[in-house]
């Protein structure tokens, strides 16, 4: 396929629009996407098509794309799926940049064929395919509506990228009622050519666009997101909101759009590596897309929380630990800065305390010094409509200090109360002020700012060069391939650890029992004993190891024992031999483990080891290859990471071998791509400077035809 596709630029900000199946009928699609491109204000060429010919609003129809002379940059497509590909052959004829194929009946109902040979005619043609199953193109560069949703649609700075068409049709009538402003909202629908990293390539270097909120099912071709989100990242905020969390969310999101949704753990922490802030709901990445360009960053990290009640700032309080907001804490400090507005019977600790019966001056009072302090960085303002509390004042309070202080400092406000609490809230946040019914909802849009703000300031990690044996690697896999199997044999997983250089016990595999006895006596007491055979990968579910074996006659028992039991459990499986191997010293076990995964590629993964790791899920995932920070940070993600730092009197262990590790196994299943699984369960991690060793791997190639 020729590498000759247009600059992304002609999809965003065409000269020139052909709407292939534009109707007479004002109730079809065709009719009102053609009234969005008129009425919306574009001012390129606008040119609509339909066999019947005659005009539309004012303009001429022609029968067929091919009566058009002048270039065109976009088509967008909305005819029954039975003519688009002819409708495609003709566009090429004409030297059509883009298609926009709103049409649905393709890939999202199993008609997988048709679409692949549109994609497949339009590439080889230099033409790119938005869609199918789409609801269009809104760009405000190009005062471009080229979709069948709102008429209205606010400029701003928010970019939307929408993988469902009809969520997409309702978030942009919320924008235009919660007065969000966009720069472009693109629907991707099967992204059948064009996906989310396409579109990025223009968003991410758009100047008007602060914020970019993408909606996603499932992720086709993680590697190039990745290298595409690390990017933008560093410069704008991105917001995610990713359904198929579920089991059946999962399933329910794959018959929709015919994309996999993939393991929602590895989403979420790929997501985090880079970068990107993860939104539960529509709620929450609507209303930090708003926050966002209307705050500056905070400067530092020390937050103060300002209250009429108890109650709710507590509520803020642990808001701001969930979050990621870190409350000044500064006792004296505060004490000297807010007791002159703080009654006696309240609390200048934070949260700043003005109680129940608390005026506008109080607040106002309060606010000044919060705002115009230099060791306080935001400011959380919450209040709770009382008796003796002025809501109208309050109103006016937040509209006064957001105006003088946006700029500045940012400070994010909560109104709980009733009817009046309401229409107060109604009011400012149609002039951008981010106050909320809901503290949580202030906090969490605050912790946004925090979560770009590091961001920014996180130093890049430069790569470190590993160095893995790939020829010797390649060498065993072909073994297995030549074997007929996909499960490596202990002592093959044992050869490419070594390849790799990640320390492992020695060992030896015995074919009798005669030389299990030799073997265990040259590597030394105590020594472990593992069974070798195609057939078995979990070998302690068979009584198919035993530790900690100290003389020779343990050995013998040892030997039949795991002969007998796996013969009795698994009959049919034949057994090479019995490895012999060195006994480790005990230590912390960890799991370090990498994979094909298939939305992201290569991905690896940590967490704390032993036979407990498949309940407990207590692991880390990030895109491979990796760096030693993001190494460091996966580490630190574990809710079993304090164990590494030592406690009761422990010694830390062994952290920089964890991250040598970690590489070692990103680059072998980066590099190693016919290798679909490694792990190494567990890793011994010993103390500070006496390194790890790998006790256990388990290998599986991927699913190919393997060589006679």
């Amino acid at each position: 396929m020729p590498d000759n596709k247009p600059d992304i630029t002609s999809l965003f900000e065409p000269k020139s629009v052909a709407i292939v199946g534009a109707s007479h009928e004002p109730s079809k699609i065709g009719y009102k996407i053609l009234e969005n491109v008129i009425r919306g204000g574009y001012s390129g060429k606008v040119y609509p098509v339909n066999p019947k010919g005659g005009e539309i609003l004012g303009y001429r129809v022609y029968k067929s794309i091919l009566e058009i002379e002048d270039a065109i940059d976009l088509a967008c497509i909305s005819i029954p799926a039975p003519f688009v590909f002819e409708a495609v052959q003709q566009c090429a004829s004409r030297g059509v940049k883009y298609l926009a194929i709103i049409t649905s009946g393709f890939s999202e109902v199993g008609n997988i064929s048709e679409e692949r040979r549109i994609v497949e005619f339009a590439r080889a043609h230099g033409m790119r395919v938005l869609g199918p199953n789409i609801f269009g193109i809104y760009s405000a560069n190009a005062s471009l509506n080229a979709t069948f949703g709102p008429a209205q649609i606010r400029k701003g700075n928010v970019g939307i990228i929408t993988q469902s068409g009809a969520l997409g049709i309702a978030m942009m009538g919320k924008t235009q009622s919660e007065n969000i402003g966009l720069s472009a909202i693109i629907s991707i629908g099967n992204k059948s050519d064009i996906d989310e990293t396409d579109l990025l390539e223009y968003l991410g270097s758009e100047q008007n666009t602060r914020v970019i909120l993408m909606y996603i099912e499932g992720v086709k071709n993680g590697e190039k997101l990745v290298d595409a989100l690390k990017k933008i990242t560093k410069t704008k905020t991105v917001i995610v909101i990713k359904s198929g969390r579920s089991r059946r969310g999962a399933i329910a999101a794959a018959s929709h759009t015919g994309s996999l949704a993939g393991e929602d753990n590895v989403f979420s922490d790929i997501m985090r590596q880079c970068g990107v802030i993860r939104c539960e709901t529509i709620s929450e990445a609507l209303n930090l897309s708003k926050t966002v360009p209307e705050l500056a960053l905070p400067s530092g990290e020390n937050t103060v929380i300002i209250t009429n009640g108890g109650g709710v700032g507590v509520l803020a309080a642990d808001a701001s630990e969930k979050y990621g907001v870190n409350l000044y804490s500064d006792y004296p400090k505060l004490k000297s800065l807010f007791q002159d507005c703080v009654p006696q019977f309240g609390s200048t600790k934070n949260p700043v305390d003005l109680t129940g019966q608390a005026t506008i001056q109080n607040y106002r009072d309060a606010l000044k010094k919060a705002l115009e302090a230099d060791e306080i960085s935001s400011v959380i303002c919450v209040a709770c409509e009382t008796a003796l509390f002025d809501v109208e004042g309050y109103a006016d309070l937040i509209k006064n200090s957001f105006d003088q202080y946006r700029h500045k400092k940012p400070i994010v406000f909560s109104l709980f109360g009733g009817k009046k609490a309401d229409e107060c809230i109604a009011i400012l946040r149609k002039d951008g002020i981010p106050v909320f019914h809901d503290v949580y909802d202030a906090v969490f849009c605050l912790g946004g700012l925090y979560r770009q703000l590091g961001n920014l300031k996180k130093p890049q990690s430069a790569e470190r060069e590993v160095m893995v044996d790939k020829a010797r690697i390649q060498e065993i896999i072909e073994i297995a391939r030549r074997d007929g199997r996909r499960f490596l044999l202990s002592a093959e997983a044992h050869a490419i650890l070594e390849a790799a250089g990640i320390p492992a016990p020695e060992s030896r595999i015995a074919r009798n029992l005669e030389e299990a006895v030799a073997f265990a006596e040259e590597i030394g007491y105590p020594v472990v004993l593992k069974v070798v055979s195609k057939q078995i990968i979990h070998k302690s579910d068979v009584g198919g190891v035993a530790l900690d074996i100290l003389n020779k006659e343990e050995v013998i028992d040892a030997y039949q024992s795991i002969i007998n039991s796996c013969r009795q459990h698994m009959p049919d499986a034949h057994i090479e031999g019995v490895e012999i191997c060195e006994m480790v010293e005990p230590g912390i076990e960890v799991i370090v483990g990498a994979r094909i995964d298939p939305s992201f590629g290569p991905v690896v993964m940590f967490g704390l080891g032993g036979i407990y790791v498949e309940v407990m899920k207590d692991v880390a995932f990030r895109a491979a290859p990796v760096t030693p920070g993001e190494a460091v940070e996966m580490i630190s993600e574990v809710k079993g990471y304090p164990l590494l730092l030592g406690v009761r009197g422990e010694k830390k262990k062994d952290i920089n071998s964890i991250v040598d590790c970690i590489l070692k196994m990103g680059m072998i299943i980066n590099e190693c791509r016919e290798i679909s699984d490694i792990e190494i369960n567990p890793l011994v991690v010993y103390d500070d400077g006496e390194g790890a060793r790998a006790v256990d791997a388990r290998i599986i190639l991927s699913n190919k035809e393997v060589k006679k």
